[in-house]
């Protein structure tokens, strides 16, 4: 059977430490809903990390995170600038249309990150009811490209977002690893720039399945909680969720298992790089890797690992290689051992 370890940080087990938290929470009863002293300590340590004041709920998907955040903060008439690889625009299989009813407008990128050019070149609505009205700019950090938004380029957008009225949005399945990347705290990569909502992720960062809505801005949580039950992601039996939230934030394991996803991609990166016919595409900021490889070299290395083919091109196809808190440098050496081989 082929290997899945480079094809998703998805693909990667639960921190034992999770897994004791989900442990501890299983004895004893617990009120539902959230009404637990679990839940309760979970949101204060996400609230913290963002600074405090943020209003923060639990839901067990990222398109879900994606999806109901945005359903406290956009109407039906409303449109939402994402890049053009975003997953809110490609990989939701509709979700935001079906659930929010609004129009979704794709920005082109450059490794997939937006610019307030190109989102200011994008926005075209005009006044009146004849036109969907701009309300939100979406991006993920990190991107889908595995490349990441600096901190003076996330406060470029915010001051677009302001000066066109816009809420801001991010996308952080993959928070943890930008803010790794950056040397930085969750803050000061959301709150302090100007973001006012985020869709933060924790299952590819060593959860079992659990991710966070936070909404930064005073006032926009309306009726959230409301959305969320609509929205089929209530657990009844919360503290589960919670609980692995809870020691994700305890002594800041979630920036150790971002950085050791982003290490063992820096290895693989400079290990792919010495191969002849392999060129590295994007920038490898965070734990992803984009290379161009031979059709050849793509069918033997299939034989061994599965990873995802992003541009199916007839000589040269672009794939993806993910890295995982708990890949190894042994694991990343074995890739590279078996590339070599197949590009022969």
């Amino acid at each position: 059977m082929s290997n899945p370890r480079f094809a998703s940080d998805n693909a990667a087990g639960v921190h034992p430490a999770v897994l004791e938290a989900l442990d501890a929470a299983n004895r004893g009863p617990a009120l539902a809903y959230g009404h637990d002293a679990v839940t309760e300590r979970a949101a204060s340590s996400v609230r913290r990390a963002f600074g405090g004041k943020a209003d923060v709920l639990f839901v067990w998907g990222g398109t879900a995170a994606n999806v109901l955040g945005l359903r406290t903060v956009v109407d039906s008439h409303h449109v939402i600038y994402c890049g053009e690889q975003s997953h809110l625009w490609s990989d939701e299989c509709a979700a935001p249309e079906n659930y929010l009813g609004c129009k979704l407008q794709p920005v082109p990128t450059t490794h997939a990150k937006l610019t307030p050019d190109l989102v200011r070149a994008a926005i075209q609505s005009g006044p009146g009811v004849h036109h969907a009205q701009p309300r939100a700019l979406s991006i993920a950090q990190a991107t889908e490209a595995g490349t990441v938004y600096s901190i003076a380029e996330l406060g470029e957008l915010a001051q677009l977002c302001r000066e066109r009225g816009l809420l801001f949005h991010v996308d952080g399945a993959r928070l943890a690893n930008a803010a790794a990347a950056l040397q930085t705290d969750l803050r000061e990569v959301t709150a302090d720039v100007g973001v006012d909502l985020v869709s933060f992720g924790g299952t590819k960062n060593g959860l079992m399945g659990a991710e966070a809505v936070v909404y930064l801005t005073p006032g926009i949580v309306g009726a959230a909680e409301f959305h969320r039950k609509q929205g089929m992601q209530l657990a009844s039996k919360m503290r589960f969720v919670a609980a692995q939230f809870e020691a994700l934030f305890t002594n800041d394991l979630w920036r150790e298992n971002a950085v050791r996803a982003n290490a063992a991609a820096r290895r693989l990166e400079a290990g792919a790089a010495k191969v002849p016919q392999v060129e590295i595409v994007h920038p490898v900021d965070a734990n992803a890797v984009f290379a161009r490889i031979p059709r050849q070299t793509l069918k033997r290395l299939g034989e061994r690992f599965i990873f995802h083919v992003w541009s199916d091109h007839p000589q040269r196809p672009t794939v993806r290689w993910m890295t995982a808190f708990d890949t190894t440098d042994a694991e990343v050496d074995e890739f590279l051992a078996a590339l070599g081989e197949a590009t022969g």
